[in-house]
């Protein structure tokens, strides 16, 4: 009978989208071919704390997960060659071993390369990108600015500091007009971000951006609608189908992302099928330049006259069975589970 492997599943994190984690992470669990792997379960708490998690998954979901019947605290051996999870248990050290780590968190000290950059240390394989597409996936100005030496449109914007003069923000956004976008240089899921559609506003809107990062982009709107492509890959990535965001009013924010209560998505998008292939086609180069690996989604605008504009790549995308990578991957004939035993085999090719 042939031996599972090991995969370290790493939930929670001390960033915004930590209850975003736990979703995810619970269909990546599920859904694990479970003749071929074995889930091991590492938690970090919303303050850092790490633990290796043996309950059910439904604790995850109903974020119970965190108590002494079910967590031992736990640490990542920094030893390379080790791969293995260290249980800090009363009666001693126990050894888990590590074959890869599928990381499932959002936004800083998980998807923002600070993880990646801990494991690569260690030696452990990593389902996804690593440390240096981690960060640019996150840090929207230098993703911006990558893409666009690789021929493709991206939105005008100015990075601000705290420092930054009002009138300097004030300036800009009156060269780019508004509605403008105001938003975190590095967070997701849409923390932070607003729509501003007048200069009295611009205040408010920066002052909340700060809130979750130290720099802010004031970025011009893009007409049309939003598109994403799921891509999953090495040196030669393949693509799902192309979705596409129709909204009744306002931007995809937190809450229209979670709920769709206003939205809908389509999938695949109600595009021309040559218009399709270019978006794969720009996903694919765009997926290449910031060096991802394993997989990423890769969200893009769609102009009234036809121009794709680059928005921002995620690294680690949604992954409940319902949420957007899942579902392009499906369209294009590739299963929740089938898509999880890639993303760990090119793990596991080097």
């Amino acid at each position: 009978m042939m031996n599972k492997i090991n995969v370290g599943v790493f939930f929670g994190g001390c960033s915004p989208e930590y209850s975003v984690s736990l979703s995810s992470a619970s269909g990546v669990i599920l859904n694990l071919d479970s003749e071929k792997y074995r889930p091991v379960l590492i938690g970090i708490s919303q303050d850092g704390q790490w633990f290796h998690y043996a309950g059910p998954v439904e604790k995850l979901l109903s974020d119970t997960w965190q108590n002494p019947a079910d967590c031992v605290p736990a640490v990542l051996s920094p030893n390379r060659g080790d791969n293995c999870l260290l249980l800090l248990k009363e009666s001693g050290i126990e050894r888990v071993p590590l074959d890869v780590a599928f990381p499932v968190l959002h936004g800083g000290n998980g998807e923002d390369g600070t993880l990646q950059g801990l494991l690569e240390l260690s030696g452990i394989p990593i389902a996804g990108c690593g440390t240096l597409a981690s960060a640019l996936g996150m840090d929207k100005d230098r993703a911006h600015r990558l893409v666009s030496l690789e021929g493709v449109r991206v939105p005008k914007h100015l990075v601000a500091e705290p420092d930054t003069p009002a009138r300097r923000m004030e300036d800009f956004a009156e060269e780019i007009g508004y509605p403008l976008y105001v938003k975190p240089v590095k967070a997701g899921s849409s923390y932070g971000v607003t729509k501003v559609a007048c200069r009295e506003h611009l205040a408010a809107a920066v002052s909340l951006a700060f809130q979750y990062d130290s720099q802010v982009l004031i970025e011009e709107n893009i007409p049309g609608f939003e598109v994403g492509c799921a891509v999953l890959g090495n040196r030669e990535p393949i693509t799902g189908e192309v979705d596409e965001i129709e909204l009744s009013g306002g931007f995809f924010d937190f809450t229209e992302k979670y709920t769709l209560k206003t939205s809908a998505i389509h999938v695949p998008a109600r595009i021309d099928p040559a218009k399709a292939a270019e978006i794969k086609d720009i996903a694919k180069r765009i997926y290449l330049a910031l060096g991802c690996r394993g997989f990423a989604r890769v969200d893009m605008f769609l102009t009234p006259d036809g121009q794709v504009v680059f928005n921002e790549v995620n690294t680690i995308p949604g992954f409940t069975e319902h949420s957007r990578y899942p579902g392009m991957m499906k369209a294009a004939g590739h299963s929740f589970r089938q898509v999880l035993s890639r993303i760990l085999e090119l793990a596991l090719e080097g």
